[in-house]
């Protein structure tokens, strides 16, 4: 063992080789007994020179199992001392490192394991995996083997069985080097599109909204591919008002979300997940993905809807995201832990006696029958605030009508608004969960993008000022000339960055263009694009490697194409490639665009769930409306203004001075010269409608599908 790595510190804890370290996650194992190296070069080299195969663990802040094995195995000496023994022992987090702890979770898949944090696997000296699990517990349980056992049989293995070890190395190694094959005779277009939303439209539950079943995810890229579909439908028939039930299950499904305990109602901003089926017991986590992904679909819901409660919900997240995930910087933290004290949620629930102490007797009752509030709690004694009963007493009132959203009461908004401010001040008095404050570039992107186009949409300039000094930051100091690193944290970046913080932050650029208008966006968002292709660029199938040519050499080069929690990076190029098409100016990147899809379209084909990210940005190259606003700022705000309430799913906005800043194959440009001051054209396949003047004008064009001449 390194001898520094074992220097007391100020407290008098020892700590191991993580003590150097600046992410939240692996810090929290710096004083485990636990010899812990990070990944690098260093520990592999070490594993080598011992011969010791290497215990790898990923995993990160917020989550709750991974503090769960810490506590019962990474902080029990005797489990501790096996472990060193036997092993070298490499602690990772998987949002730092997002691409290693895709190859070895890959592994675990292909060991059939269905995969979770925190993630166990073990390798060879060399790295290559040969087997692992997710969460152990410290003795045999329910089936499970206990973690020493584990270890002594592994490690038996290694020593006296090599060939079932080579055996499952090389098998494991195969599989992750195959690349995905696809029948290129596969297309997809609008009506499979169509299609694979009515599959998915039937997996709804359609009580509780969400996919049927617990646990339930927020699902944000299937939501908008239903959404899209909805505006497909709309489009088609925009004279007849009939239902549209691609609309009504995302309605239902954020309705739920928003009313259900997954929301935090004190503080905003959303959970992970919910462990139930009615989205009332939330992981109590909440991470910056998914309120960005989240906060896009409550500014579309309400734009279609008008209903308050999504611009309230929106409203309210971003205040979370102001208040409590904004670093000094001006950019965005990764997330918030889901415990404290040692117990999941214990910042978050109330009991009875507490909202009776702190509002008063009449005030208490309101809230209490409004948001779930009993003697026994609705979660093991305690009460998660949610306003469920309500929203379900409204649904069986309806039975056999068409979907509505639940109306609500102006006054009772305003005094519950009144109510919450009053337990929020009181619930910042209790030890607070931990935040991983690291700041991480396509994180970032996300919530810049999605603060941008929802700023927009529901005509909120200080969030596109938010989105705008995030950005900032990233790029004046995340980035190394035109590339990007992935994490930031403490005056240290972790370089070089992945393809996808150049997809997130190019979506972010490209979104800040086209609220603002300034060109130094789209500079950026070219640049950036230019650099993705130079170093990820993977020529067998037209999309993208995770890693750049030039990065740490890894038992494999991450490839994959399905989604995660997030979009996969190919999804988001993809849109980027069309924005940038008609952005810049540049047939280049519509072929691009289109050489990407059509390589790795045939894969969605055969896997749609995996995909939707992809077939969203199908359905944007596709039918996305060009509106390009030509005038000064002076004269040209109003249009602007109509141009950017159209829903950022379905056009693109080009925001130009005077018509000689169009590109000179722009298919408006031959018709500028007849206009004097402002005007605006809606393209559809490189046609143009004549010149619109004023809002109104606009909105009629775009309602009749761009009609062109």
């Amino acid at each position: 063992m390194d001898p520094t790595s074992a220097e007391p510190t100020a407290t008098g804890l020892r700590e191991n080789r993580l003590g150097r370290e600046t992410s939240p996650y692996l810090l929290q194992h710096r004083h485990n007994p636990v010899e812990w190296w990070p990944w690098g070069p260093e520990a592999l080299a070490e594993a080598q020179r011992t011969g010791k195969p290497i215990l790898l663990s990923v995993g990160y802040a917020a989550c709750h199992w991974c503090h769960v094995m810490a506590h019962e195995s990474f902080e029990n000496p005797a489990i501790a001392g096996l472990m060193n023994e036997l092993f070298v022992n490499i602690k990772v987090d998987r949002e730092e490192r997002p691409d290693i702890d895709q190859i070895y979770m890959g592994a675990l898949h292909h060991l059939g394991e269905q995969g979770g944090w925190p993630l166990t696997m073990f390798l060879t000296p060399a790295g290559e995996p040969v087997w692992g699990g997710t969460y152990f517990p410290p003795a045999s349980r329910y089936g499970r083997p206990g973690f020493p056992d584990v270890l002594r049989e592994v490690a038996r293995l290694f020593r006296e069985e090599p060939e079932r070890i080579d055996q499952n190395r090389t098998a494991l190694m195969g599989r992750l080097a195959a690349r995905a094959k696809a029948d290129t005779a596969v297309t997809i277009g609008l009506p499979e599109l169509d299609g694979v939303a009515q599959q998915l439209a039937g997996l709804i539950d359609i009580g509780n909204g969400g996919l049927r079943g617990a646990p339930k995810f927020p699902q944000p890229a299937l939501l908008e591919l239903l959404w899209r579909a909805g505006q497909r439908a709309a489009a088609a028939q925009p004279d007849v008002q009939r239902t549209n039930v691609c609309f009504d299950l995302v309605a239902l499904s954020l309705e739920r979300m928003c009313e259900g305990g997954i929301y935090d109602h004190l503080g905003g901003g959303f959970a992970r997940y919910s462990v139930d089926d009615r989205w009332l017991v939330p992981h109590f986590e909440k991470m910056l993905y998914d309120n960005a992904q989240l906060l896009e679909l409550l500014a579309l819901a309400h734009a279609r809807t008008g209903h308050d409660l999504f611009r309230r919900r929106a409203a309210e997240t971003v205040g979370w995201l102001s208040r409590e995930m904004t670093t000094a910087e001006g950019a965005f933290s990764a997330s918030l832990d889901a415990d404290s004290e040692g117990e999941e949620g214990k910042f978050y629930v109330w009991s009875l006696e507490e909202i009776q102490a702190a509002l008063g007797e009449e005030n208490a009752d309101l809230f209490a029958r409004h948001y779930d509030v009993g003697p026994a709690g609705n979660f093991e004694g305690h009460t998660i605030l949610n306003r469920l009963p309500g929203l379900d007493e409204y649904a069986r009132a309806r039975t056999g009508q068409a979907f509505a959203l639940r109306p609500e009461d102006p006054a009772l908004v305003q005094r519950f608004a009144a109510l919450r401010q009053s337990l929020l001040k009181l619930r910042e008095r209790r030890v607070r969960p931990g935040l991983d404050d690291k700041i991480l570039a396509d994180w970032n992107g996300l919530m810049i993008a999605a603060l941008a186009n929802a700023g927009a949409l529901l005509d909120q300039p200080e969030w596109i000022d938010r989105a705008r000094r995030a950005f900032g930051f990233i790029a004046g100091t995340m980035a190394r000339g035109d590339r990007l690193g992935h994490s930031w944290r403490q005056g240290r970046l972790l370089f070089p960055g992945l393809a996808s913080d150049f997809a997130a932050m190019t979506r972010a650029a490209l979104a800040l263009f086209e609220a603002t208008g300034e060109p130094d966006y789209l500079d950026k968002a070219v640049t950036w694009q230019n650099a993705l292709e130079t170093r990820h660029g993977d020529p067998a199938t037209g999309g993208y490697f995770l890693t750049a040519d030039d990065a740490e050499g890894l038992v494999v080069r991450p490839s994959s194409t399905q989604d995660d929690a997030v979009p996969n990076h190919n999804a988001l190029a993809a849109q980027n490639l069309v924005r940038l098409a008609v952005l810049a100016g540049d047939d280049a990147f519509r072929a691009r665009a289109d050489r990407l899809l059509d390589g790795l379209l045939p894969l969605a084909a055969g896997n749609v769930f995996g995909h939707l990210g992809l077939l969203n940005a199908l359905d944007l190259r596709l039918r996305a409306a060009e509106i390009a606003v030509v005038g000064d700022e002076a004269h040209n705000a109003a249009l602007v203004g109509a141009a950017q309430y159209v829903p950022f799913t379905e056009r693109v906005l080009l925001q130009v001075a005077d018509g000689a800043r169009l590109a000179p194959n722009h298919p408006a440009r031959d018709k500028i010269a007849a206009v004097a001051g402002a005007a605006a054209f809606v393209c559809f396949d490189r046609r143009c409608s004549l010149p619109v003047l004023t809002p109104d004008g606009l909105r009629e064009v775009l309602a009749a599908g761009g009609t062109v001449a």
